[in-house]
């Protein structure tokens, strides 16, 4: 299904500007078709040749959750054009909301059909007028289960007529505040609406709830609702803040959302001037006890606070225990355990790295680039060689999930450092090549990393002079190379292979599934 940047750019001429007023749109009519009781369509009038009569393209649907939808099937992108579409042609053309006419027939649905056009105001100037209609919103009412409306359904029907003519005169929907989602609070959730001087003139059963969480008990109607909230609040700074933007809706303007506390219940509020023709009447506050979902966000928080701080011990503790082999290390006369227990300390200090990571994350998953790029850093620093040898990245391994960073840390970590240990030997290394090999002045280690089919490809490639004759892998008697299989196919539940270059030098291919583990 194509979307609605899509449809619009393939069918029409709109500009940008008058794009992203449509996405706006579309993310917060879900409001004003929960009002209206009814599905809300968006049509563009489509390039046709000169001439032919006016056709018009769906790009946008949305369906109420307050009332039966009156369309069954998708209707986006569908064209249609003469008698089915002579609704929303008048409203395009004479820019005015169409209300007149006989319901209509869908199968066996019958339904009312309006038409809002759409126009955009330049933001900067509050005092400009609208631009041309860029679409229409088609307003379809399922009839089938019409009744005398309640006092809740005529003050939603009264405020989606008001939220209908502000579309039309470009002042809806309001601009997204940065960082903004539009998923709550909604219709259901709570419902209040205010006259011009902030006095609540109807409250949903919902919104009468969220306050009395609050501590108010009272009926709000005929309640100034910025003073209220205000006196409510726990926090006299949080009171003051929710007012003013109160007060603001009343202004015209339209504030980010507000969280108040009180008694230990919290509640979202938003609210959004009611500005029909230009001419402020009041407001409405949409609001949501979302008590529980911040009782379960505190929670959340403090398990991740608590998992960050094990992490940060863990990493504490691994590097203690580095800083002990580095001590024995220092007192060991033989050589040979001398080594071994500095690569110890490297393998050791590597686990520590994606522990140190994830301590400053929320997530069980790290950044694994970085830790590639510092223990390459340290391969080259630590490995015996009489070579200059130049560490490169090449594409990324994107974020890893902690079960899979630290077992692929540990492999790279052997890798890098056989490859610049055995790949550029020092010339007393008993385990070298005939020193009669051809050797590169300058030696290079490559580490590539790419994604393909839910596997991370990974290489580790050097210049240097390549496998010894025989050399079989399975066979090596190397803990390195034993630690790199182990891991590989075993942890990592993926496969390794060692070969030689066919320019000269080693490579070594990890492959790691990267699915469910």
């Amino acid at each position: 299904m194509s979307t609605l940047r899509d449809l619009v750019e393939e069918h029409t001429g709109l500009g940008e500007a008058d794009i992203d007023h449509l996405h706006r749109l579309a993310g917060d009519w879900q409001l004003l078709s929960d009002l209206s009781f009814a599905d809300l369509l968006m049509w563009v009038p489509v390039r046709g040749e000169d001439g032919q009569p006016r056709r018009f393209l769906c790009v946008a649907q949305v369906r109420p959750t307050t009332a039966p939808t009156a369309y069954q099937d998708d209707q986006v992108g569908k064209i249609v054009g003469g008698p089915e579409v002579a609704h929303l042609d008048i409203a395009f053309t004479q820019e005015r909301i169409w209300r007149e006419g006989d319901p209509v027939w869908y199968g066996d649905t019958p339904a009312r059909h309006e038409a809002i056009p759409v126009r955009l105001r330049d933001e900067t100037d509050r005092d400009e007028c609208p631009t041309e209609v860029i679409a229409v919103i088609g307003r379809d009412t399922n009839l089938s289960t019409a009744r005398t409306p309640s006092q809740l359904e005529l003050n939603y029907l009264t405020t989606a007529d008001d939220l209908a003519q502000m579309v039309a005169d470009g002042t809806f929907p309001p601009p997204r505040h940065p960082g903004e989602t539009t998923s709550a609070p909604r219709v259901g959730d709570g419902l209040i609406r205010l006259d011009g001087s902030g006095k609540v003139t109807y409250a949903s059963p919902n919104a009468q709830s969220a306050y009395r969480r609050l501590g108010f008990n009272a009926h709000l109607v005929g309640e100034e609702l910025s003073g209220l909230t205000s006196r409510l609040a726990a926090d006299p700074l949080e009171g003051t803040d929710a007012a003013e933007r109160i007060l603001a809706s009343l202004r015209g303007e339209s504030p980010p959302r507000q969280e108040v506390d009180a008694r230990g219940a919290t509640v979202l509020t938003r609210a959004l001037p009611l500005m029909p023709a230009g001419v402020p009447i009041g407001a409405l506050v949409l609001v949501r006890d979302v008590t529980e979902v911040r009782r379960r966000d505190r929670a959340l928080m403090t398990k991740d606070a608590t998992i960050r701080e094990i992490h940060h011990r863990v990493k504490n503790n691994l590097q203690t225990v580095a800083a002990l082999l580095r001590l024995q290390a220092r007192r060991v006369d033989l050589p040979e355990a001398r080594m071994a227990l500095q690569e110890s300390v490297r393998r050791v200090a590597s686990i520590a790295l994606v522990h140190e990571t994830l301590s400053m994350s929320n997530e069980e998953a790290v950044e694994f680039d970085g830790i590639v790029d510092r223990v390459a850093s340290a391969a080259t620093e630590v490995a015996a060689t009489n070579f200059t040898v130049k560490m490169r990245r090449e594409g990324t391994f994107g974020v890893l999930p902690a079960e899979i960073a630290t077992s692929l840390v540990m492999v790279l970590n052997e890798l890098l450092i056989n490859a610049v240990e055995h790949g550029f030997p020092a010339p007393d290394d008993e385990d070298s090549v005939s020193l009669d090999a051809p050797r590169a002045e300058v030696g290079e280690v490559v580490v590539s990393a790419h994604r393909f089919r839910k596997q991370l490809h990974v290489t580790v490639a050097d210049n240097g002079q390549g496998l010894p004759e025989g050399f079989v892998a399975d066979s090596n008697g190397r803990l390195g190379l034993q630690i790199v299989r182990a891991l590989a196919t075993g942890e990592l539940r993926g496969t390794i292979e060692l070969r030689n270059r066919a320019g000269g030098g080693t490579e070594a291919v990890l492959v790691v599934p990267l699915g469910k583990r």
